[in-house]
């Protein structure tokens, strides 16, 4: 295997059905959080951490996806007459010099690991990564993937993100059962995909960060239907454990998991108070608003 991740993959064909109808014409992937969308904020990650090529594994109702990371002239030309120096150096950064994107289809919804399968032709027999837009992870340092590419650097062998979550939230993750291993690795010696808390080896949650070996292909090409109907990522990882080193890597860094709307509001609000030019007011409107609260809840305690 290689020593350098150069590729990572987006899995984005899904039909975002829990932010209906926001995503009936436009892509879950696309929904902003504050001013700029859940799938640049996953690109940054990627570039952040060296990848050089974005694969991007899409459906037909994706297009939007596309044409946010190619160039559009006419935008362009505008913002040059008009003199919007700051607006259209952010135009031209979302794809920076030197990163290339490439677009795969997905042609039915056969579940996350048959996405990954799909991108095999571009990423070729070498060790890649895969981000899942839905999981904004938060690091104010170098990000997520580049703190586990650093850790493949060292290891050399396929990594996985994880991070400790709620017992009763076992049945909505791939869960894995660890063997410490050094600092914040460890050794993964199983994984089970949404499993039952009663059930449930840890509470270790793989959360949409993953460094992968290109023997996954040869297992994703041959796994059944698992969890769902659906071919699984998670059971072709845990056919990956027979015969090679997996490890668990728990990430520095805040998660958001922006395919819930709870999540995806908490991101918004955080990353709001954060943001250079509206952080200050957007703190003081969150002050008014909680005087407001207690107001209501006064008066309806008095009631």
């Amino acid at each position: 295997m290689k020593k350098t991740i150069t590729k990572a993959v987006f899995p984005v064909a899904g039909m975002g059905t829990r932010f209906l109808p926001a995503t009936k014409a436009n892509p879950k992937e696309m929904l902003p959080i504050v001013d700029k969308p859940l799938i640049q904020y996953a690109a940054e990650e990627a570039i952040a951490a060296g990848i050089k090529e974005l694969i991007f594994v899409t459906s037909s109702n994706k297009r939007a996806i596309e044409d946010h990371f190619d160039k559009n002239y006419e935008l362009e030309s505008e913002l040059i007459k008009r003199d919007k120096q700051q607006l259209l150096d952010i135009v031209r950064g979302i794809l920076p010099k030197g990163v290339s994107c490439v677009y795969v289809r997905q042609p039915e919804a056969r579940g996350l690991g048959h996405a990954v399968l799909c991108a095999q032709p571009v990423v070729g027999n070498e060790p890649f990564a895969v981000i899942l837009a839905d999981d904004l992870i938060d690091d104010n340092n170098s990000g997520c993937l580049a703190q586990m590419t650093r850790q493949f650097e060292q290891q050399g062998c396929s990594i996985l993100g994880v991070e400790e979550i709620a017992p009763d939230e076992t049945d909505k993750y791939g869960i894995v059962d660890v063997t410490p291993w050094c600092d914040r690795l460890a050794r993964v010696d199983a994984i089970v995909e949404k499993p039952k808390p009663d059930v449930a080896p840890s509470t270790l949650a793989v959360v949409g960060r993953y460094i992968l070996s290109p023997r996954i292909f040869e297992l994703l090409e041959t796994q059944t239907v698992g969890a769902g109907g659906e071919i699984q990522l998670t059971d072709a990882i845990a056919r990956l454990l027979k015969g090679s080193l997996v490890l668990a890597y728990r990430f520095q860094g805040k998660r958001y998991d922006c395919g819930s709307k709870l999540g995806y509001l908490e991101a918004t609000v955080q990353y709001a108070l954060k943001h250079p030019e509206l952080g200050q007011e957007f703190k003081k409107f969150l002050g008014s608003l909680e005087g407001d609260i207690a107001e209501r809840g006064a008066r309806h305690r008095a009631a």
